[in-house]
């Protein structure tokens, strides 16, 4: 019997099931369907080599080039562009790219806001004051403009496959970093003071090892909710860059916001499938991680779950007084 709970607290512990157990009602259902959606585009991401129907640059076949701004049928499900490019396929691929900047920028986001939060709470003094100053500074800063300048330092507006990736989420970096570094900072400062860390100061523990066993380790719960918001904003950021034409080259890799740009021009002529579904796809993927982290913000607020203990509570009181 000791073994089915320890495989069932472990599972109780994944960030998301974890927070989907605590949550109930509204924001259970916006959190499960945030989930499913942004898992839905994972595996399509995933699974693109497979489910394509064509490669993001392939405009022919053994019967020649296909037929330019094509109607949606049976060939083409989502029609053509005007290069003669397959949109469903571009758009599988484009979810590729998306997330690749997404996990890039997330992940330098997190290891060197963090790695920055800890050194500046627990430490303080100087490294503390000039990291805040520096924090602050660029706190404000414009993520899209922030990303066009970055992308026409690096590849000078004309971007490659891995330059293009590179320069969305070297920006997004910057300004995310900041909020990593805030949480984490704020976390280390409350934590040093505890028992367990004068403990293990008072053992001879090295500084290393509190920090990154007993500090991080007790500051990372708000992690998943800010990964989570700035995501979504991730996607909007590498659109922004390839609509106006500081993103990917289209001929090393799909990208939703230079698909987008493309099809302006087919708008006055009623060409309505070159635009309508990689803006539907932006609009999905965002709508997906912007329902997971406002849920998992909810979940997060302490003043929501005492309102739900409060009304958990109260709930039998007032049938016992009925009855």
């Amino acid at each position: 019997m000791a073994e089915p709970r320890a495989k069932r607290s472990l599972a109780s512990r994944l960030p998301v099931i974890s927070h989907i157990r605590q949550s109930s009602g509204l924001q259970r259902g916006m959190l499960v369907a945030g989930t499913i959606i942004t898992l839905a585009f994972v595996l399509v991401a995933l699974l693109a080599p497979l489910i394509a129907p064509y490669h993001y640059n392939e405009n022919r076949d053994a019967d020649g080039p296909f037929p330019t701004q094509e109607a949606p049928n049976a060939e083409h499900l989502w029609g053509t562009t005007v290069g003669g490019y397959d949109v469903l396929s571009r758009v599988i691929w484009g979810t590729q790219t998306a997330l690749l900047v997404v996990i890039i920028a997330i992940a330098l986001s997190i290891v060197i806001g963090v790695l920055l939060g800890l050194v500046s709470g627990y430490l303080g003094g100087w490294i503390d004051r000039v990291l805040v100053v520096i924090a602050d500074a660029i706190y404000p800063f414009p993520t899209l403009l922030l990303a066009i300048v970055t992308s026409i330092v690096l590849a000078g507006g004309r971007s490659t496959l891995w330059s293009g990736i590179l320069a969305a989420a070297v920006a997004i970096t910057v300004i995310f970093i900041p909020q990593y570094y805030r949480v984490i900072r704020a976390e280390a400062v409350r934590l040093k003071s505890e028992a367990f860390v004068e403990s293990a100061r008072v053992l001879g523990t090295s500084t290393g090892r509190i920090l990154f066993v007993h500090v991080l380790r007790n500051s990372t719960r708000s992690i998943p909710l800010i990964l989570t918001l700035n995501a979504s904003e991730a996607i909007l950021t590498l659109a922004g860059l390839g609509f106006l034409g500081f993103g990917i080259s289209p001929t090393t890799a799909a990208e939703w916001g230079y698909d987008l740009n493309r099809a302006l021009a087919d708008t006055a002529s009623g060409i309505w499938w070159t635009g309508v579904f990689p803006g539907a796809a932006i609009v999905l993927l965002v709508l997906g991680l912007t329902l997971m982290g406002e849920s998992l913000n909810d979940i997060a607020d302490p003043k929501l779950r005492l309102r739900r203990r409060r009304k958990g509570t109260d709930l039998p009181a007032v049938q016992g007084g009925a009855a």
